[in-house]
C-alpha cells in the first residue's frame, strides 16, 4: 500500500496526473475517455485544475503528432525510444507552450523539468531542461514540412493526423476538403443535449435554460436536440439528475431516429451499450412496446440500464450476448449501430488516431458484415433494418450495404425514410455526415426495408 501511495504523490498535481493518463494511454488499451472520467472523480482538484488536466490530456492527443515532429528536431538522441513519462512531461510542457496562452512559458519548462527529476532523476531533468530551452529559443523558426515536397506528409503534421488517413481522405475528397476535415477534427467540440419529452418540454426544457444564463442553439435536424458552448458538470445537475436530458450527439440521434420505432412495436438495439440510441428510442415509443437491449458485455448493460432508470424509461430489456450469435423472434425494427473504426469522432475522441491503425478497417469488415447478416434475420417480414456508424470510411458503410443486399434481396434501401432530414439524405437513400460540413460527428446511417 505504501508503494502505492508513494507513485500517487509522485504522479501528482495537474501535470503529474495529465503524464499518468497519457501513459496508460500510450502504454494499454485503455481509452482517454475512460481514464479521464475515472480521475476527475476520484481526484481532490478544484473545478479549475479539473478544466486544465482535461484541457492538457485532450490537446496532446489531439495535436501529438505535431508536438512530436517538434520534439524529433531537439531531442538529443531518438525520441521516440525515449521513456515513455519522459516522453508525456515533454509533450505536455510543449502542448503547454504552444497552444496555452495563459501558462508562462518559463513556468510550463520549470514543472515538466521538476517533475521529471522527481520521478527518472537529475539526468533525465536535465535533458527536459535543455530540449525545452532549445525549443523556446527557436520557437519562431521551427521547420515544418515544406508542402511542396508532399501535401499529405504536410498535413498530417500541421493537422496532427497519422499520415495513411490523410493519404486516403486526400485520394477521397481532395486536398481543401480534406484539410477542412483535419481542421474540424481538431476544434473542441460544443456539447450536444437530447431533451426527453417524456419528463419536460421543449419550452420548459429551454426556459430553465435561459433562466441559468445558458445559451443554446436548436438543431436544424432534430426537434429534441440543442447544443451549448458547455456544461462542464452536467452530471452533477439537477437537470441530468431529473432526467431532463442526455447528453448525444445530433447524428447518433439521427441514427436513432431513422429507424422510426412506434409504440407498441418490437424494436431489437443490437448493440445498445452505452445505450444513448436505446433511450431515444424508448422516449419516442412513450413506453409502450418492447425494446430488446443487447450487448456482448453485460458491464456495459449497466449503463443502459442506469440511463432507462434516470429517464424513466420502462420498456427495455437487457440481454448479454454477442450481436453475431444472437437469436431471437424476429422484431418490428432492428437497429444495429455497428463497432466501428471510429473515425468520424475524431473530435471527441483524439486519442483513437493515435491507437487506430488502417489494418483495423479491415478486421471490422468482417466483424459489421457478420452482424449485419445476423441482424436481418431479425426482422420480420414488413419490418426495417436501420445501419449507422460513427466512421465516415466507404468500406464500413455503404460498401457493407451493397454487400448485404446481394446476399440478401428481401431487403432494399428505403431511400425516402419519413424521418430522414432531407437535407442530409443522398441520392442512394443513406446519410452520411461529417463535423466540416454539418457541425456534427461523422456517421452514416441507412433504413433498409423487408419485403412482406
Amino acid at each position: 500500500m505504501d508503494g502505492f501511495d508513494d507513485k500517487k504523490s509522485l504522479f501528482s498535481g495537474v501535470r503529474g496526473i495529465a503524464v499518468k493518463i497519457l501513459n496508460r494511454v500510450e502504454r494499454t488499451d485503455a481509452y482517454l475517455d475512460k481514464l479521464l472520467d475515472a480521475e476527475l472523480r476520484l481526484s481532490e482538484l478544484n473545478d479549475l485544475d479539473k478544466s486544465l488536466l482535461t484541457e492538457i490530456v485532450t490537446g496532446v492527443l489531439r495535436w501529438q503528432m505535431k508536438l512530436d515532429w517538434v520534439l524529433n528536431g531537439f531531442f538529443h538522441g531518438n525520441f521516440s525510444k525515449a521513456e515513455v513519462t519522459v516522453r508525456n512531461g515533454l509533450r505536455t510542457a510543449l502542448y503547454q507552450i504552444m497552444f496555452l496562452d495563459k501558462i508562462p512559458h518559463h513556468a510550463a519548462v520549470n514543472e515538466a523539468v521538476e517533475f521529471i527529476k522527481r520521478i527518472r532523476g537529475e539526468k533525465a531533468g536535465n535533458l527536459v531542461n535543455a530540449v525545452l530551452r532549445t525549443i523556446l529559443r527557436n520557437l519562431d523558426g521551427i521547420h515544418y514540412p515544406d508542402i511542396n515536397n508532399g501535401a499529405a506528409q504536410y498535413l498530417s503534421v500541421m493537422y496532427s493526423h497519422p499520415l495513411w488517413m490523410v493519404r486516403n481522405w486526400v485520394n477521397r475528397y481532395g486536398y481543401a476538403e480534406t484539410e477542412k476535415l483535419l481542421a474540424a477534427n481538431n476544434t473542441k467540440p460544443s456539447l450536444t443535449l437530447r431533451i426527453n419529452t417524456s419528463r419536460t418540454t421543449i419550452e420548459n426544457f429551454l426556459e430553465l435554460l435561459a433562466q441559468q444564463n445558458i445559451t443554446v442553439e436548436r438543431s436544424r435536424y432534430l426537434d429534441t436536440f440543442v447544443k451549448t458552448a458547455t456544461l462542464g458538470n452536467l452530471p452533477q445537475t439537477e437537470l441530468f439528475r431529473q432526467g431532463f436530458v442526455s447528453v448525444q450527439d445530433e447524428s447518433a440521434g439521427i441514427a436513432a431516429s431513422l429507424l422510426d420505432a412506434k409504440p407498441g412495436e418490437r424494436v431489437i438495439d443490437l448493440c445498445a451499450a452505452p445505450g444513448g440510441k436505446t433511450t431515444f428510442i424508448g422516449e419516442r415509443m412513450q413506453n409502450k412496446g418492447q425494446i430488446i437491449a443487447v450487448d456482448k458485455y453485460s458491464t456495459r448493460l449497466n449503463l443502459v440500464q442506469e440511463s432507462c432508470t434516470r429517464l424513466g424509461i420502462t420498456n427495455v430489456t437487457c440481454v448479454a450476448a454477442d450481436g453475431v450469435d444472437y437469436e431471437d423472434e424476429p422484431a418490428d425494427k432492428v437497429l444495429l449501430d455497428a463497432p466501428c473504426s471510429g473515425l468520424g469522432v475524431l473530435m471527441k475522441k483524439p486519442d483513437v488516431k493515435i491507437k487506430r491503425e488502417q489494418s483495423d478497417i479491415r478486421k471490422l469488415v468482417d466483424i459489421q458484415r457478420q452482424l449485419i447478416d445476423r441482424a436481418g434475420t431479425l426482422v420480420k417480414p414488413g419490418g426495417a433494418l436501420v445501419y449507422s456508424t460513427c466512421t465516415i470510411e466507404p468500406e464500413e458503410n455503404f460498401s457493407i450495404i451493397r454487400w448485404f443486399l446481394a446476399q440478401h434481396p428481401e431487403f432494399e434501401i428505403d431511400k425516402q425514410p419519413r424521418t430522414a432530414p432531407s437535407a442530409l439524405l443522398s441520392v442512394d437513400g443513406y446519410i452520411e455526415t461529417f463535423p466540416s460540413k454539418h457541425g456534427m460527428d461523422g456517421s452514416f446511417a441507412i433504413r433498409l426495408k423487408k419485403s412482406s
